[in-house]
């Protein structure tokens, strides 16, 4: 019975990297197999037990390169660690049993033992491996025992000892039943999680820019199907860095990325959050602001343009710590998005604009308002 339900349960268990090691987390039923059977019978369970493990992972071909060599390494440790709570429990067993609840803390102090002895053992492997290389690496791997599993080991390895026993064998098989099932359902939630944990990371990872750290412009194709389906008053701005391939050709690619990355923070210290920002292109950026007027928008998109052409970016170049200054251009449209002229048009305006502003000289915003037959408002930072 201890062999079917421990091979069973094998399959729920979570799986750690460290370093190049795999480390299998779950409950083990040894410790209550090696008091009953003894050290003797302990190692013939682990031995069947783990090249049952070992053999099946070969047909399923989901084994390790050094599957052969850890199951001989799995029988040893194991047998040693629960021989030694063989010996414990039969030391102590009298000096805990008159106590209140004194089997179930000898339980518990055996299963601390034998995690500690089972640690030991593979904090020396990795040390050998190089995967433990300092007294806090090793504090770190003890720490990541969770008292509460330990807990739950106790008191499942306890009672699965009273109904042995008691030659309880119905009731035995019950709780490898409740424990099986118990452990399946918090399996299949912390795959569901794990799942949509690596789904949402992966859509981020799609969505992020990753030399800004922002959404890129597929996120923004998004957004302004998204926005589209709206009706309300929006500022679309479309900015980029002036003279940018000057900073490239008079330094380097990498200065030039230290440039974009701080014309980013910039655009962001003054955003709010309700706005988005995209880098929608090299150096080009673009903006929707939302909750706003027409005038709060150029007048945010100004303050912008001044807190770029004041600020200066420190880099290292050809050992040296040098200041780069830069200044940028905006194109603005507000209006209010309609099924005539959705996002998408109001982008392509936004983009127009900009072109103005870098062919009349740069260092200035082009906007106008849709919403009203006012012309074009063209601001220059002097």
């Amino acid at each position: 019975m201890f062999w079917v339900f421990s091979t069973l349960y094998h399959h729920l268990r979570v799986v750690k990297k460290t370093g190049s090691t795999n480390v299998d987390y779950g409950i083990s039923y040894s410790l209550s197999f090696g008091i009953f059977a003894g050290p003797l019978g302990l190692f013939i369970f682990e031995t069947i037990y783990r090249f049952t493990i070992f053999f099946n992972r070969k047909r399923t071909k989901t084994a390790d390169p050094e599957e052969f060599w850890d199951t001989f390494y799995n029988i040893g440790s194991f047998s040693l660690a629960y021989s030694a709570a063989y010996y414990l429990y039969n030391l102590l067993l009298p000096f805990f049993e008159p106590l209140p609840l004194g089997f179930w803390i000898l339980l518990f102090l055996l299963v601390v033992v034998s995690s500690f002895l089972i640690d030991t053992f593979l904090i020396c492997i990795f040390r050998i491996l190089g995967d433990v290389n300092s007294v806090r690496d090793a504090l770190d791997f003890y720490k990541s025992r969770s008292l509460t599993d330990m807990g739950k080991t106790a008191l499942t390895n306890g009672l699965l000892l009273l109904f042995i026993h008691d030659a309880e064998w119905g009731t035995l098989v019950a709780l490898f039943l409740l424990n099986y099932l118990v452990s399946l359902s918090f399996y299949s939630k912390s795959q569901s999680i794990q799942d949509k944990y690596e789904r949402d990371k992966f859509e981020q990872m799609a969505y992020t820019d990753f030399l800004t750290g922002i959404n890129n412009r597929a996120y923004m194709d998004l957004k302004i199907a998204e926005l589209s389906q709206t009706e309300e008053y929006i500022g679309v701005v479309v900015a980029d860095i002036d003279k940018f391939k000057s900073i490239n050709d008079n330094y380097n690619h990498s200065i030039g990325d230290q440039v974009i990355r701080h014309f980013t923070k910039t655009l962001k210290n003054y955003l709010n959050a309700n706005d988005s920002l995209f880098r929608s292109g090299g150096e080009e950026f673009t903006l929707f602001l939302r909750n706003r007027s027409y005038s709060q928008c150029v007048d945010l998109v100004e303050r912008i343009l001044r807190g770029v052409e004041n600020s200066t970016v420190e880099v290292e170049f050809a050992s040296e710590i040098v200041s780069i200054s830069y200044t940028s251009s905006f194109g603005l449209y507000f209006y209010k998005i309609s099924d005539q002229v959705p996002l998408e048009k109001g982008y392509i305006y936004a983009d127009h604009l900009l072109l103005e502003s870098k062919q009349d000289g740069r260092n200035r915003i082009t906007a106008v308002n849709g919403c009203v037959d006012a012309g074009k408002t063209v601001l220059v930072n002097n």
